[in-house]
């Protein structure tokens, strides 16, 4: 019988291609031959660990394997092109050294951004660029790109891979990136970055309710971007949105790991630092620019940052905020104005926002849309239906802990339900 990979190992692995597929793109710039690699390396590392254990640099053992892999590979085409020269004069060895030193932490200059930016590649749509880069740079995994763009998961993969083929027509490699390349595919860039933030702050699937590691290289790399661009307005106004989010990380959970929703969170537990940091980011963007969608969202985030509570919480300002968004073309945004909406001017007002919003494809099948509904439901006191739709939205997500959360809700909400009915028939007896 073949030994196999326990959990944990098959974890490290899942954790480390993104960062080994990095470590190869940075020196060979060659995304086909790169991920090929990648996978040859992942696949030996499942056949030699169970037997052999695990490495004490895990990283290290996959970029050296996945470097031969790719080694060979170039040796092989450059036989066929060109059998005179051979593949040693192509890779030196301190190159495959570097990369070794990469993989212990040895520091050299952060070239994560670069990296970033040649991905976006011009040979691709926005969207194609935008998920190629998650794939690679976010190590997001096909449904949880697909669930970041609302389309299903075999239009992403059939989107990725259209993608792969549009590189490989365009001859694989990914050039040096100038100054006007950079301009020209910053929207992209940032995108991608909301994206990785946005799946770290709340994960699409899994057992918790987010991934630390993702949310944090997404601010590492924001910061990065605003040292690259610190006029750039709309670069500020992402960080600010990202340490303004990030600071309520802290009370989002339970002891368990339970969700906390916002109106419930203890403010105390909020790092007050980052509140601090993101409103001076975004009070210089402010001054930089004219209010970009970026900007926008850091100033709904700083607005909920400064409320005392969800009573106090200025949101006649988030719904004209959400308002000067334009949230057409974001449809998460759109569920979280109807929110603001709803405190506005009633529970009612919001369920007719949401009834609205049934009729977007993207999201008539969303479980955050029946979740908003299952609130503004219970909000108005409709117990029954709130339940239902609490139940609804639990079935769909794919997170655990949203799941746990809404079906918990729902219990408690028919627990309550069943007390007021029985104390309604116990006092129609008791007359």
């Amino acid at each position: 019988m073949i030994p196999r990979l326990d959990d944990s190992a098959q974890d490290v692995l899942r954790d480390l291609a993104p960062g080994v597929l990095c470590a190869l793109m940075r020196r060979y710039r060659d995304f086909g031959g790169c991920e090929d690699a990648v996978q040859e390396a992942l696949l030996a590392a499942a056949m030699k660990w169970p037997a052999q254990g695990m490495p004490d640099n895990p990283k290290g053992w996959l970029i050296t394997v996945a470097t031969r892999r790719l080694t060979d590979q170039i040796r092989a085409d450059t036989a066929r092109r060109l059998r005179e020269h051979l593949v040693v004069s192509l890779i030196p060895a301190e190159d495959q050294i570097a990369l070794a030193a990469d993989a212990a932490g040895v520091d050299e200059r952060d070239e994560t951004l670069d990296l970033y930016f040649m991905c976006c590649h011009p040979a691709l749509s926005q969207p194609s660029q935008i998920a190629l880069t998650l794939r690679v740079m976010g190590g997001l995994t096909t449904g949880q790109i697909a669930r970041a763009f609302l389309v299903p998961e075999r239009t992403m993969a059939q989107r990725l891979t259209r993608a792969k083929q549009t590189i490989e027509s365009a001859g694989r490699t990914f050039p040096d990136v100038t100054a006007q390349d950079r301009a020209i595919r910053l929207p992209s860039v940032l995108k991608v970055l909301y994206l990785i933030f946005s799946e770290g702050n709340t994960a699409s699937d899994g057992d918790g309710l987010s991934r630390v590691d993702l949310s944090t290289e997404a601010i590492r790399v924001a910061r990065l971007l605003c040292g690259l661009l610190p006029d750039h307005a709309e670069v500020g106004g992402l960080l600010a949105l990202m340490l303004l989010t990030d600071a309520r990380r802290s009370a989002r959970t339970g002891v368990n790991g339970e969700l906390i929703p916002l109106d419930e969170q203890a403010r105390s537990r909020w790092n007050q630092e980052r509140i601090a940091e993101g409103k001076q980011v975004l009070g210089r963007a402010l001054v930089q620019g004219t209010g970009g969608p970026y900007q926008v969202q850091a100033a709904i985030a700083a607005l909920h940052a400064e409320a005392p509570s969800i009573e106090a919480t200025d949101w006649p300002q988030i719904l004209a905020l959400y308002d000067a968004l334009r949230v057409d073309d974001n449809p998460m945004a759109q569920l979280s104005r109807a929110i603001a909406l709803a405190m506005v001017n009633g529970p009612a007002a919001g369920l007719a926002a949401l009834d609205d919003l049934a009729r977007d494809s993207r999201l008539a099948t969303h479980h955050r849309l029946q979740a908003s509904r299952a609130h503004l439901l219970e909000r108005a006191g409709h117990h029954a239906q709130a339940i239902d739709a609490y139940r609804c939205a639990a079935q769909r997500t794919t997170n655990a802990s949203e799941r746990n959360y809404l079906l918990l809700r729902a219990a408690r909400l028919s627990d309550s339900l069943s007390r007021t009915e029985l104390t309604t028939v116990s006092g129609r007896n008791a007359n």
